[in-house]
């Protein structure tokens, strides 16, 4: 597949490896879906051939890789099993808050830990009071007047929520006149307080472990906090948004991979007895196939400029990032109906997993940034409005 993403060196490597381990974790992917089971098999291999580290620094036991890396890495596991993709994604975005903070205590011993495959992060934003609006928290950090704080939060929809060692959450500052004036801070799963309050039985992305987790006056010392008290709202956007922007992009274009794949098999080989045709020589069904790769070709483009961008930010970086999720968000939907309608009943009765694909893309949508919050942020900035 052409290298789109500008990788060479280490990076290439790192890929190939990613591709083989891939088919390993896809033999699990169908029991994964089916059981709604937490791919911990998969996570483990992961962790153990050093991807919990792959954008990590290499001072602190990590690869040092790029933006597009990482979505090649991630394109490669979403093919095999999207709720692993999940994972990972979430993994390396709660990473990457460490990777930049200067607040936390002990921050390169938490790094070398993960990159030694040692302990698995997630993001804990999104809370049931403002909902997909996870840059608006509602819950509150209190001062205990002794340098520490404790706050009580109904995060909701936590990936890994069961199996992650840590959650990358948010709070607002002690005393904050607006939800924007938020903290972002690291809270143990085992610590005081925290409770894992539900299970996960959702339409796709079954193995994800997305449970909503209760804090309830956990407490969170100076050196827990990954930014200064007020100005998470900065990390959230400027560091986490756009690491989760390509995760999440590259999981989508995993998806359409995986349904053109199938799509390709099943017309190349099933046909009709009576005259000895395939599908493959129906002009429609061939039509279905090539919008297919065509509308993936064009949106992977996309994110591969954008990561480059990355590499070396300018103004209209924000802006391509944002539409590189959503350009990946509306494909894969696109392209997983059209191999649901070109394969027929046989992706209907389950038979190709394109059917999983299907329901896998769908998650995207209501995953915040949603794409009515993509397309709201985006058109703002082409017209010369804030974002908020």
């Amino acid at each position: 597949m052409a290298n789109i993403f500008g990788i060479d060196g280490v990076g290439l490597k790192l890929v190939a490896q990613a591709k083989e381990l891939a088919g390993k974790i896809e033999q699990r992917a169908i029991e994964v879906d089916n059981d709604a089971k937490f791919p911990s098999e998969s996570i483990a291999e992961l962790a153990a051939a050093g991807f919990f580290g792959l954008c990590n620094p290499v001072e602190l036991g990590g690869n040092g890789q790029s933006p597009g890396v990482f979505a090649a890495v991630v394109e490669e596991l979403a093919q095999a099993c999207p709720s692993t993709a999940m994972i990972y994604v979430m993994h390396v975005c709660a990473s990457q808050t460490f990777v930049t903070s200067h607040t936390l205590a002990n921050r390169e011993a938490l790094l070398k830990q993960i990159s030694a495959g040692e302990h698995l992060t997630t993001l804990a934003f999104s809370e049931r009071g403002s909902r997909s609006q996870f840059w608006a928290p509602v819950s509150e950090m209190r001062d205990d007047s002794q340098g520490s704080f404790t706050t009580s939060a109904s995060k909701s929809w936590v990936t890994s929520a069961n199996h992650a060692d840590s959650y990358v959450s948010s709070s607002q500052k002690p005393g904050a006149s607006s939800p924007l004036e938020s903290t972002l801070y690291v809270a143990r799963r085992n610590a005081k307080g925290v409770n894992v309050s539900g299970s996960f039985n959702g339409l796709g992305l079954r193995g994800n472990d997305s449970a909503p987790v209760e804090f309830i006056d956990v407490a969170v010392s100076q050196g827990e906090l990954l930014t200064p008290q007020g100005e998470g709202a900065a990390m959230m956007l400027e560091v986490v948004l756009p690491w989760f922007s390509v995760g999440t992009a590259a999981m989508a274009h995993g998806l359409c991979l995986a349904a053109i794949s199938a799509t390709q098999k099943h017309l190349s080989n099933a046909g009709f007895s009576y005259d000895g045709t395939k599908l493959r020589d129906l002009p429609n069904l061939r039509a279905r196939v090539a919008e297919m790769s065509c509308r993936t070709a064009q949106s992977r483009a996309l994110l591969g400029f954008t990561t480059q961008l990355m590499l070396d930010p300018d103004d209209q970086t924000p802006l391509y990032v944002l539409q590189s999720r959503m350009a990946a968000l509306e494909a894969a939907l696109h392209v997983t109906d059209l191999g649901m309608k070109a394969c027929g009943g046989a992706a209907f009765s389950r038979h190709l997993g394109i059917e999983q694909m299907f329901r896998d893309a769908r998650a995207g949508w209501v995953m915040a940034p949603t794409v009515d919050h993509l397309q709201e942020f985006i058109g703002r900035a082409l017209t010369g409005l804030p974002l908020f």
